[in-house]
């Protein structure tokens, strides 16, 4: 693996001044950024602690603390000693993955729902630009996803900005990662945004900033006005739902319940519907406070909900993966590197800016996988921990002193001085470490750490890790530029950052002054984030880290800040800080915790009391304390429960209400949690404000030093102790809570001094309730409420103890209901009483009874009384109502002595042997003693224990001395009647036994033991038995006979040993010695024996005469095969074998040597050493063999050191020749030809050498000075002429290749230094061409060097002497150009004099003069020709380009009249070119000039030429401008003014003239100039209010021609144009409108309105007050034919007629309206009534409707006809008459139709069967002009009687052209 960089890297030390021998902190020069385009990071400290620094980590670290936190980060690497064995086992080690997608960490769309934008996008066109989306919109042949599009121009600064820096390739790829985008479609990619979206984004920018607006002033109401834009204004309050809409049940009162229609997505309530939110999608609620990040209002215009703004399908983060082995993980790791980087290994700065182009999207789509957050206490730790199995090669001292070091990241957050330490649970990630496997590009984003931690990192192997932060002093400035850099990510998700998975270039927040700082932490190395840093990274490879969370004294005030964050984005905390805070005070803390803790316990503090104090002024009374802990002095032991609305943990305190038991609020939401009154809230506290500043006084005394700022804390907390005349209003005066407590101790001491009451108790405890929850103000009502609470449980404790004696039955009852007498004293014994109450005095006298029953008890069980009268006084305790604990101790007595009793008649009545043992009988006698109680067997118990004790003794004296088996048998016989268990009787028998068993078994291995095989087995059994006879007590008589048959088995057992396997000679005689001992040697065995040893004497006699002289190797063969056949240790054997392998050894390696001798083998084989040959002739010597190869290595070997001489000869000629120093004087020739001859020699002697096949130490050596003398021969030869450079150079690279150690001399080091004088002097002269050119004094110091050389090089000293008079010579032409002034300095002369100074000058100052004169013109004109760049092409230069845009101002400016150095003759409107060739059109209306050229080719015909009419004519006449060759098509591809101003500025350092600048100075002076005339029109136009628009049209058309024709370009004033052409384009389409023969539609006249506020018509303009008057009138009017439309007949039908009169004479067109009105006007059924509600029947002819009711008809029939079209039924029909006589007589009014019902009914004739003969219609003014009576013959046909023919409905001629209206076109 690898172990990343070398600590040689770091370079830079910054001092710190920490002591003597101190940690010195440096940077890393790895960290600085390249010069090739890498980032440019600064690096954070390193720190390198020495061994005492190290012992403390948080010591160290508070040490560094001061300078490190400004960088956020720092790196610590550990002393030498300090190497931590990596504890897991690699092998088995498996992890879970996560696959990160690096190409989306930055460069990712937001997670935006596609079809919540198109449902907000859909509203926005038809609210504010009256149309819908009606198709797709498509981009190169793909749908294009407009929310995708919006999100990408919105992150790159909005449509603006987009087009402004030319961002839209980006924006691009933001919609399209991967794909290439051509230039001309970023052109119609811009277009579609500008065409769809462009008035999308004002509305959404206009509507950001009315919302910014908004929440500065609060909550008060939006001022209208006319030119903010008309934002929609959907109802956002709470509203009924139709659908299924959740519904809850809460209670307002008591019994009492309202039904909600929505409740709150976050806190589950359906309360405070003013400030709920409902999704314009999903119609899901929140309420604003419950929103992460809350809002302070209801925000204008549609909301939706995250869950639809955020698509699940487009939500990024890491996915998990698959579970790997350490091996798999490694070879993924390595197919990705290889991937990017091939084998070779790359640089950090390599992989750094390849991973940054990875996260911007510009390299493809990239994943890899990271084993991160792994749990060690799932997967392991990377340190040694106790409870973990140790790996074989760690050491186990080793492995104990890291399991305790406090570099251990398993101790370092529970260390001294860690804060941390009061945390009980084991939270993952910050209590326990978090592993890390990482490969290439693995990154962890952007964040800082839960709480605000410190946090520390360890990498334990692998390549490195790079790091970059943020210090958290700028942590505001870094997420205000990661908002600014990522708007679209964070409109998603608001809380981004809590995410983790976003990553940001570190140089854009450089560029935006955010400080970023890097670290490359290396394997070893520990890496420290100090709180609130913003930090993050990635990997370089392969590795291992391993990280956790950590908080010393100095995190407490970071904390509180954390603690708040969460609270302000309802994230759940990991643990309550609150909690956290008040464990450690309560904790013994030192002096360096005290200062932090005390300050943030003042904040606590001073917080918990504001908000109790404003609970308490709002009415919230009832208070209870929470319940104690088990484990109050570790934090998270028990979980608290949470806020509902912000996720807190309530530790302190909380706010519940009686209707929501189990929904808990913090104190800042408590108006939150419902909408109960403020007296049914319960105010729940762990501790009152007296106990918390308690808990801040306690800290002093850990305060040793006392600082100013510790001063102004006490001075804060003593006044916030004082009493703060807390008051409120109550029953219209003020009162403060000191005096409402004062009034309630009077209560509660009126009640103390009365008899007592448990209503009036009940009730002052509930009142006290109030104050307790406050501080030392309220102490006395504390100690009354103490009072009042005992009283209470001291009567209720004699109220429980008189009704359980009173309930007391008898011994039948359970004796757990009785009164126990401690009780009783325990109440009695209060003093003084707490209250007065009267059974006090009755529970006295049952007390007395009680003890009465004691006494006799304690009497009765201090006598020896008998059993039946102990049994008597124990009924008469259980009779008793009152426990007393001494009827226990006699009902104890009585069970222990029944036990005694039938224990001992259990003994007396068993009569086996050994019934018992003799410890029974002496705890029987104990008890007996110890009970005190007569008993009837206590005196036979006694006599069979004496009897007992004389057995006992008889044989303890036969087991002191030996004695016989006899003797003992008796005794045995005679005790045999004993009953109970002697022990010493019962050893007695074990030995008589264990003697009889041991004779039996001597018997049985002395029977037939010569005869066995197993002499080994006999040998242990005798050895057992002789071991086991001595130790009997009782005397046997086979000891002696073992012995002596031990002594026989052993020596068959070596006989048979070897029998079986070789023995030694001497080993064999003597066994055949000691078997005549032991009379043995007539067996068998020992007769084979002796003739195995008379075999192996013969032939050790016959080895000893071979090896005492050389013999042949077949006699040695001969004796080595005998020995096979004799079964004994040889002792000359092992020397015969040894002459025997030395022989054929010496012969094995003498044949690779002894067949170079044989022609057969080739002389190319590899060599063969000399020195081994001269050691085989040497061992040769000492071979006990005879051999005939000796003689001939010997031969060998004399060669070879013939052929050694020679060579040494040539040598030392070699050595003297080397050595010759006089080389002048012409002797160089002499000197090259022996160095031939030499030469020539030795290669012959090295060819004899070679061939004799072994590797001589001289030939290397010949070889090499071979090789020296060839180069000196070429070096000799560069004396008489001038060589090549490239020749030089390849000799003295030749001459580097020697060897050092070869041979030299005074030859080759005057040749090496000539040649060497060479290589420079035509390296000085070949250069002077390149960048790297020498100076003039490094010239004359190497001719210097010539005069003292040995070697000369006469032609090229000469050439380098001519160089230096070149290059003397330029220089005075340079230095006499430079004297000159500015103005006659030519560019040509400088071009001159840089080109003969390239080739002929050394370096100077003159030439970098020169060059840098010559750059910066270049340079500069390089910047010219990239802006002008539309007017130059292959024809035209620079400066014809730039003339042309100065004729272009000139032009402008006479259009506009500043300029009269144009002829007005043929002057051409749209261009600047002048050619007499080109044929000229007239505009016929403005006489203005156009080149056929420059207007459309469809004009160029000579009809249409004698009647053209301009564009700008065209825009006089309708406003509009022509779209192809319009003015401000080509704004974007000019060169813009502000360029032309910098190129003016950076041309003021060009000291030389050229034309070029003057002609740019004229061209910006007329620009500026034309500018100004430009907006002298504008400021006209914006303030042109009048009727006629004709001056500011004629104003804008001359705008119009001089920016056609104009060459420069300005973006304000090309904007400003625009809007104006707009504005006036609106003025003549409004006029047009007005004026037209055609009246308007309302749409269309507020789509003008709209139009107008969008572009910025004034209010006061005429035109647009014109539109405000027509809309006003028409909307009036349209508003009330709507309702009469819908009154059901409450109108009088001639007062409809009226108003269709009045609408038709509109100026607006208002078609809808009539038709309905027209529809009003229609008469049905037989009451001639307008079209209604009720429930109506259609006849199947006429198609006639009529009312159910009014024919009398039940229900609808299948199948109507009416009357009209069958007069049969007319008869049957009487209520026609009473209708007849109704409608004709003279009283008869209109009737009217009842009100709308509650049920919509829907008509059918609107759809299906209305006839279209009966539709009304108005046509115009001169249409109703022309029937006056109209009116009154609709009037009369609805008047008369209902009778009529089928289908023959009257017609009314006169008011047919009224009534058909038709659209107008």
């Amino acid at each position: 693996m690898g172990k990343g960089r070398p600590r040689a890297a770091e370079k830079g030390v910054l001092g710190l001044g920490l002591g003597h021998n101190s940690s010195v902190p440096s940077t890393s020069s790895s960290s600085a950024s390249s010069s090739n385009g890498s980032l440019r990071v600064p690096p954070a400290p390193v720190y390198y602690p020495n061994e005492d620094e190290f012992k403390d980590p948080l010591e160290f670290i508070d040490k560094i603390r001061p300078e490190a936190e400004r960088y956020g980060i720092c790196r610590i690497v550990p002393p030498k000693n300090w190497q931590a064995p990596f504890a897991l086992d690699l092998d088995k080690f498996s992890f879970p993955t996560k696959t990160q997608a690096i190409h989306q960490l930055q460069a990712r769309a937001a997670s935006c729902d596609s079809k919540t934008f198109e449902l907000e996008y859909n509203r926005f066109l038809e609210e504010h630009c009256g149309r819908k989306l009606k198709k797709k919109v498509v981009f190169e042949g793909e749908e294009l996803d407009l929310c995708k599009l919006f999100n990408g121009v919105k992150r790159f600064g909005g449509y603006d900005k987009v087009v402004k820096e030319k961002k839209w390739g980006e924006v691009s790829r933001f919609l399209r990662s991967g794909k290439k985008i051509s230039e001309c479609a970023k052109h119609v990619l811009c277009q579609l945004y500008r065409e769809h979206l462009y008035d999308y984004e004002e509305y959404y920018s206009k509507l950001n900033k009315v919302v910014a607006k908004s929440c500065k002033r609060g909550m008060r109401e939006n001022r209208k006005s006319e030119d903010v834009v008309e934002f929609s204004s959907g109802s956002k309050r709470r509203r009924k739902n139709s659908g299924s809409a959740e519904k809850v049940k809460v209670c307002k009162k008591v019994e009492e319940e309202e039904e909600l229609d929505q409740i709150c997505k976050q806190c589950r309530s359906g309360l405070h519907g003013e400030v709920m939110l409902l999704c314009d999608r999903c119609n899901k609620g929140w309420h604003i406070y419950c929103l992460s990040p809350p809002l302070k209002q209801v925000p204008p215009g549609n909301w939706y909900c995250f869950e639809c703004l955020n698509s699940d399908k487009d939500s990024f983060g890491f996915v998990p993966g698959k579970n790997l082995t350490l091996e798999a993980f490694r070879r993924v790791a390595d197919r990705a590197k290889r991937k990017w980087f091939g084998s070779g290994c790359a640089s950090r700065v390599q992989i750094e800016k390849k991973f940054w182009e990875i996260v911007e999207g510009l390299a493809g789509d990239v994943e890899v996988m990271y084993g991160s957050d792994l749990d060690t206490s799932v997967y392991g730790s990377g340190f040694p921990r106790i409870n973990d199995a140790r790996p074989e090669s760690v050491e186990t001292k080793v492995w104990d002193e890291y399991c305790g070091s406090p570099w251990n990241l398993n101790n370092l957050p529970k260390l001294k001085g860690s804060v941390l330490r009061a945390v009980h649970q084991n939270i993952t990630g910050v209590m326990v470490p978090w592993l890390y496997v990482g490969m290439l590009f693995s990154a962890f984003c952007w964040h800082f750490e839960d709480h605000c931690f410190y946090s520390m990192n360890y990498l334990h192997w692998g390549e490195p890790k790079c790091w970059y932060s943020v210090p958290g002093s700028e942590a505001d400035a870094f997420e205000k530029v990661m908002r600014n850099s990522l708007p679209d990510l964070f409109d998603a998700q608001p809380d981004l950052l809590f995410q983790l998975v976003t990553m940001l270039n570190p140089s854009v927040l450089q560029d935006n002054g955010v400080p970023v700082y890097s670290v490359l932490q290396e394997p070893g190395n520990f890496v420290i984030t100090f709180p609130r840093s913003y930090h993050g990274g990635f990997n370089l490879g392969l590795n291992c880290a391993e990280a956790v969370n950590f908080a010393p004294a100095d995190w407490l005030p970071h904390g509180g800040f954390g603690a708040e964050l969460y609270q302000t984005y309802h994230k759940t905390a990991v643990l309550s800080h609150e909690e956290l805070l008040c464990v450690v005070a309560k904790a013994n803390c030192d002096s360096k915790v005290s200062p932090f803790l005390k300050k943030e316990l003042v904040r606590m503090y001073t917080k918990e009391k504001t908000w109790r104090e404003r609970l308490w002024r709002n009415g919230i009374i009832k208070s209870s304390p929470m319940p104690p802990r088990k484990c109050p002095e570790f934090v998270g032991t028990e979980e608290d429960p949470t806020c509902i609305i912000c996720k807190q943990y309530l530790y302190l305190s909380a706010v519940v209400c009686r209707c929501r038991p189990s929904a808990y609020v913090c104190l800042e939401h408590w108006e939150h949690i419902c909408e109960c009154k403020s007296s049914r809230f319960r105010l729940l506290y762990r501790h009152t404000l007296a106990e918390l500043y308690d808990l801040v006084l306690a800290l002093d005394k850990f305060i040793f030093n006392k600082t100013p700022e510790s001063n102004v804390m006490q001075r804060q907390t003593s006044c916030s102790r004082e009493p703060t005349g807390l008051t409120k209003k109550i029953k219209g005066s003020h009162v403060s809570l000191v005096q409402l407590a004062e009034q309630w101790l009077l209560r509660a001491s009126e009640f103390l001094q009365s008899p007592y009451s448990g209503d009036t108790c009940t009730t002052l405890l509930k009142d006290a309730e109030e104050f307790l929850w406050a501080g030392s103000e309220v102490h006395p009502v504390r100690n009354v409420v103490k009072n009042l609470i005992v009283a209470q449980n001291w009567v209720d404790g004699i109220a429980g103890c008189l009704c359980k004696i009173k309930q007391w039955s008898g011994r039948g009852c359970d004796l757990e209901r009785k009164v126990h007498i401690v009780d009783i004293n325990e109440l009695l014994n209060l003093y003084p009483v707490p209250c007065n109450e009267a059974g006090h005095l009755k529970l006295k006298e049952h007390a007395d009874e009680a003890r009465i029953l004691v006494q006799e008890i304690e009497s009765f069980l201090s006598t020896r009384p008998r059993v039946f009268e102990l049994e008597a006084l124990y009924s008469k305790a259980l009779d008793f109502p009152i426990y007393v604990q001494e009827s226990e101790k006699l009902s104890e007595k009585i069970s222990s002595v029944k036990v005694l009793r039938d224990s001992m008649r259990q003994c007396l009545e068993n009569k086996a042997s050994a019934a018992f043992d003799i410890g029974m009988l002496y705890k029987l006698k104990s008890e007996i003693l110890e009970l005190q109680v007569e008993l009837p067997e206590t005196e036979v118990l006694l006599d069979l224990l004496g009897q007992v004790e004389l057995c006992q003794e008889r044989c303890s004296e036969m087991l002191k001395t030996p004695c016989t088996l006899k003797d003992v048998e008796g005794l045995l016989e005679e005790l045999n009647h004993v009953t109970v268990n002697v022990p010493e009787l019962m050893l007695l028998k074990q030995c008589h036994a264990d003697a009889i068993a041991w004779i039996a078994r001597c018997n049985e291995v002395l029977l037939n033991a010569h005869e066995r095989e197993d002499q080994h087995i006999v040998v242990e059994e005798l050895n057992c038995l002789l071991k086991d006879g001595p130790s009997f007590r009782i005397q046997v008589d086979q000891l002696p006979l073992l012995e002596v048959e031990l002594k026989k088995a052993c020596c068959r057992e070596r006989a048979l040993k070897a029998r079986d396997s070789k023995m030694s000679f001497n080993f064999i005689q003597q066994l055949l010695v000691e078997a005549a001992e032991l009379q043995l040697e007539e067996e068998k065995l020992f007769v084979n024996l002796s003739r195995v040893l008379s075999a192996a004497r013969c032939w050790e006699e016959k080895a000893t005469k071979l090896l005492g002289h050389e013999a042949q190797m077949s006699d040695f063969e001969e004796l080595l095969r005998w020995s096979t056949d004799i079964n004994v240790i040889l002792p000359s054997l092992n020397g015969i074998i040894d002459a025997v392998e030395k022989a054929k050894s010496w012969l094995q390696s003498s044949a690779a040597f002894l067949a170079r001798t044989s022609s057969l083998v080739s002389v190319s084989c590899s060599s063969l050493k000399i020195e081994l040959l001269k050691e085989l002739v040497s061992r040769s010597k000492l071979l006990n063999i005879a051999l005939p190869e000796r003689k001939m290595l010997e031969m060998v070997l004399k060669n070879c050191e013939e052929w050694e001489q020679i060579a040494s000869s040539a040598l030392g000629d070699a050595v003297v020749l080397l050595d010759t120093s006089c080389i002048g004087d012409g002797k160089s020739r002499e000197l090259a030809t022996e160095i031939e001859l030499l030469v020539t020699r030795m290669e012959v002697i090295t060819k004899n050498g070679l061939s004799l096949g072994y590797d001589f130490l001289e030939i290397p050596k010949l070889l090499d000075a071979c090789s020296k003398l060839q180069w000196c021969r070429r070096a000799l030869s560069y004396c008489s002429g001038a060589p090549h450079f490239e020749d030089v150079q390849s000799l003295m690279k030749d001459a580097e290749n020697f060897s050092v150690t070869g041979i030299s001399g005074a030859l080759w080091t005057l040749l090496f230094d000539g040649v060497k004088w060479l290589q420079k002097s035509l390296g000085t002269i070949s250069n002077r061409g390149n960048f790297e050119r020498c100076k003039l004094s490094d010239v004359e110091e190497i001719l210097a060097e010539y005069k003292h050389a040995h070697v000369s090089y006469p032609e090229v000293f000469n050439e380098l002497v001519n160089a230096v008079q070149n290059h003397k010579l330029w220089r005075q032409e340079a230095e006499k150009f430079l004297g000159l002034n500015s103005k006659e300095k030519s560019w040509s002369l400088l071009l001159e004099l840089k080109e003969r100074g390239m080739s002929a000058a050394f370096s100077c100052s003159e030439l970098d003069i020169i060059l840098s004169e010559v750059g910066k013109v270049e340079k500069w004109k390089k910047q010219c020709m990239e802006i002008v760049g539309r007017f130059v092409d292959d024809g035209s230069p620079l400066l014809n380009a730039m003339q042309q845009i100065k004729r272009s101002l000139d032009i402008a400016l006479f259009i506009h009249g500043k300029s009269q150095c144009c002829e007005a003759t043929n002057l051409c409107m749209s261009c600047t070119g002048y050619n007499e060739d080109w044929s000229i059109l007239t505009c016929s209306l403005c006489k203005d000039c156009y080149h056929l050229q420059c207007v459309q080719p469809v004009l160029v015909v000579p009809t249409c030429a004698q009647t053209y009419i301009c564009s700008y004519c065209h825009f006089l006449k309708d406003g509009s401008i022509v779209q192809n060759g319009g003015p401000l098509q080509f704004g974007g591809r000019r060169p813009e003014l502000r360029m032309f101003g910098e190129l003016l500025s950076d041309a003021e350092s060009i000291s030389i003239w050229i034309e070029e600048k003057d002609i740019l100075r004229q061209i910006v002076e007329q620009a500026v100039e034309y500018k100004a005339c430009l907006r002298e029109t504008l400021n006209f136009e914006s303030s042109y209010l009048y009727k006629d628009i004709g001056p500011v049209s004629e104003k804008l058309t001359t705008a119009l021609k001089a920016m056609k024709v104009i060459g420069v370009y300005d973006y304000q004033c090309y904007c400003d144009l625009e809007m104006a052409l707009a504005r006036n384009s609106w003025k003549v389409r409004v006029e047009r409108i007005l004026n037209g023969v055609k009246k308007p539609t309302l749409e269309e006249i507020q789509m003008h309105i709209k139009e107008g506020q969008g572009i910025g018509i004034l209010p006061d303009d005429y035109l647009r007050g014109k539109l405000r008057e027509l809309e006003h009138i028409s909307l009036e009017w349209a508003d009330e034919a709507k309702k009469v439309a819908v009154d059901s007949g409450a109108l009088a039908l001639d007062k409809v007629f009226e108003l269709i009169l009045k609408g038709a004479s509109l100026p607006v067109y208002v078609e809808e309206e009539l038709k309905l009105l027209k529809r009003r006007s229609m008469l049905y059924c037989i009451c001639r009534k307008p079209y209604d509600d009720r429930p109506k029947v259609v006849c199947d002819q006429c198609d006639e409707w009529y009312h159910i009711d009014c024919l009398k008809l039940r229900c609808p029939p299948k199948i109507y006809i009416c009357a009209a079209c069958n007069p049969q039924m007319e008869d049957l029909s009487t209520p026609h008459s009473t209708d007849h006589d109704k409608l004709t007589s003279p009283k008869f009014v209109e009737p009217k139709t009842p009100p709308r019902q509650s049920k919509s009914v829907k008509r059918p004739s609107e759809t299906k069967t209305a006839p279209t003969h009966r539709m009304i219609a108005i046509t115009d003014d001169s249409n109703l002009l022309n029937f006056p009576s109209g009116i009154d013959r609709l009037w009369w046909q609805n008047r008369k009687p209902f009778r009529r023919a089928a289908k023959k409905r009257a017609v009314l001629d006169s008011l047919s052209p009224f009534f058909n209206i038709q659209q107008p076109r």
